[in-house]
């Protein structure tokens, strides 16, 4: 037996997964200053990608071949006895990030992102949440705290940036342990609508940023302007180096109001999910070069959010509708079938939100059931892992 496999035993094994002994300390609010801050440039490298325990359950609670388990009870108020389920009854989720797998245990812990009480969680299974930030956030609208991803060395720095709405403007904090938040990127316009602003990373080391357009599709085009646009910048919030144009953090412009961006996990494609007035898309992302045609397009606005550009499957989640929708992808990133709903049964978890690859075959997800429109159940809203079926999208082969 593999050790993954020894892994995932545990996981199963066990309905009630500790919290892990290193703790994470409180942070206060964010401070008032604007502009660009000043941070030590580091050496740009790939954040480290824990062994994760395999063969949790396919749809993250069903069995092989999409039949719900046997053995798993209904929850029990806040207490979920799926083993996929990582945290229970927060608020909707507006972003998620895993911070570790214990090797020995099989323990998970993660972060979350509420976007409306503008809390940053350190979750773990069967363990109250541990606030490790409070941010005073507008979350009129579309607007809150509304991104969240790990530094791309994180291994190194344990820094965590989140993107969220102010009185006055959206912008980028870092947050490191022991320290107050520190601003990173001030000024993104903010209006009535189009604040929501997504995060991740690529495999150069630098931070992306997808940006609303604040209601005013001129931003969006205004090359001046921070609105509407796909921003790549270092640690310290200065354009990253290799980006089209020197001294600017603009990779690409047009953007209404982004739910999700993601990076092949051989750095070839990067992708942003998008919602405009008559349709959801997702963008394949040339750096550099207008947007042009939205490699998908959804007419019917299953709200589109958190993506992952897996070997040969493009993964959605959707926030209108329950569950996911996976497309086929070929090598190149051209896709070779139409999407194919996944956990959008009785056996998933509802309405989903954030979405973040962990591997090829697996991804951390959270539930956006308590917002309009949703059907929550008494440990709703969750942090999940799940795994992808193989017969869904393609398989891995």
């Amino acid at each position: 037996m593999s050790r993954p496999q020894r892994l995932l035993r545990a996981v199963l094994a066990s309905t009630a997964i500790g919290l892990l002994a290193a703790g994470c300390a409180d942070f206060p609010e964010q401070p008032s200053a604007a502009g660009w801050s000043a941070q030590p440039q580091l050496t740009p490298q790939a954040g480290p990608t824990p062994e994760m325990p395999g063969g949790l359950p396919q749809g993250g609670g069903q069995q092989p071949g999409g039949q719900p388990p046997t053995s798993v009870p209904p929850p029990e108020g806040c207490k979920d006895f799926n083993p996929a389920v990582v945290a229970t009854c927060l608020n909707p989720l507006s972003g998620v990030a895993l911070m570790d797998v214990n090797q020995s245990t099989g323990v998970v812990t993660a972060l979350a992102t509420e976007r409306t009480t503008g809390k940053l969680l350190k979750v773990s299974k069967d363990v109250d949440p541990v606030e490790v930030g409070s941010f005073a956030v507008d979350a009129t609208g579309d607007g809150g705290l509304t991104g969240l991803t790990l530094s791309p060395t994180y291994g190194e720095d344990q820094l965590v940036y989140v993107y969220l709405t102010t009185d006055t403007d959206n912008r980028v904090m870092r947050i490191a342990p022991g320290d107050t938040p520190k601003p990173v990127l001030t000024g993104i316009p903010k209006g009535a609508t189009g604040n929501r602003g997504v995060l991740g990373h690529d495999r150069e080391g630098a931070l992306l940023v997808a940006t609303g357009d604040a209601g005013d599709p001129a931003l969006a085009a205004d090359p001046a302007s921070l609105a509407g646009k796909l921003l790549r910048i270092d640690a310290s919030g200065q354009p990253a180096a290799g980006n089209p144009t020197t001294g600017s953090a603009v990779v690409a412009s047009g953007f209404r109001s982004p739910g999700g961006v993601c990076v092949s996990a051989d750095g070839t494609k990067t992708w942003v999910t998008d919602s405009t007035a008559s349709a959801d898309v997702l963008y394949r992302i040339t750096a550099g070069k207008p947007l042009g045609s939205p490699a998908w397009t959804w007419p019917d606005k299953p709200g589109v959010g958190g993506c992952a550009s897996l070997s040969n499957t493009m993964w959605v989640a959707t926030s209108n509708v329950p569950g996911t929708q996976m497309i086929a992808m070929n090598a190149e990133g051209g896709f070779t079938g139409k999407p194919e709903p996944f956990l959008d049964k009785e056996t998933g978890f509802g309405r989903i939100g954030p979405l973040v690859a962990l591997d090829d075959n697996t991804a951390l997800v959270g539930t956006v059931n308590k917002a309009a429109g949703g059907t929550p159940i008494s440990s709703d809203d969750r942090v999940v892992i799940v795994l992808r079926d193989s017969s869904s999208g393609g398989s891995k082969d």
